[in-house]
């Protein structure tokens, strides 16, 4: 009988022993304050602007070479900015699929009227392309006043006078030497047409 029961006391020992190293609880640890990182006193510069978001230098000056080149004229025939010494120029950039341009040339016909007889050339060149656009363009003319002098601005030309700017319409007033006055984009009603004049008038002070 001492026999059995020391046997029975030895396998509850050995049970109990197995039962709570099998079934240990895990603590979890304690928890580690991190103190907060001062920003450096000086920080690192942030790196330049790339090519992409940098801003492109306005349009100063039309070169004597750039007012050579020949632009065709919405009829026939060609004509040039340097055919006009002596006078400041107004350009004109338009399409006639282009709303505000529709809206625009009005105003900016009565500023033409304005200044007849005075040593302004008033000029205005479409973006589209003759070969596919002509007809549209001339049923364009038809259907309203606009009577500027008017051509065809080919790829080149085009991208020079609108220097990065992709919308149109777009203005361009220079004076005689071939300086930029004035450079805008869009129509604004009842503005646009005050704020040609201006550019208009300034030219006009700085020729000779």
């Amino acid at each position: 009988m001492g026999k059995l029961f020391l046997l029975l006391f030895t396998v509850f020992a050995f049970v109990v022993s197995a039962s709570a190293q099998s079934g240990r609880r895990v603590t979890a640890p304690r928890s580690v304050t991190v103190a907060p990182v001062q920003p450096p006193l000086n920080p690192e510069p942030e790196p330049p602007p790339t090519a992409r978001s940098a801003v492109r230098s306005p349009l100063l000056f039309l070169s004597e070479s750039f007012r050579e080149r020949e632009i065709s004229a919405l009829d026939s025939g060609t004509f040039r900015l340097a055919d006009f010494p002596g006078k400041v120029i107004v350009i004109n950039l338009w399409a006639s699929w282009c709303g505000p341009c529709r809206r625009e040339m009005p105003e900016y016909e009565k500023v033409r009227q304005a200044y007849a007889g005075r040593e302004v050339e008033f000029i205005a060149l479409t973006t589209e392309d003759p070969r596919l656009s002509a007809d549209r363009v001339k049923k364009f003319l038809r259907n309203i006043t606009f009577t500027f002098r008017l051509g065809w601005a080919d790829a080149q030309i085009a991208n020079t006078l609108m220097n990065g700017r992709e919308s149109i319409p777009q203005t361009l007033v220079i004076d005689s030497e071939g300086r930029v006055v004035g450079h805008w984009t869009g129509f604004q009603p009842r503005h646009s047409g005050d704020r040609l004049t201006a550019a208009i008038n300034q030219a006009l002070d700085r020729t000779p």
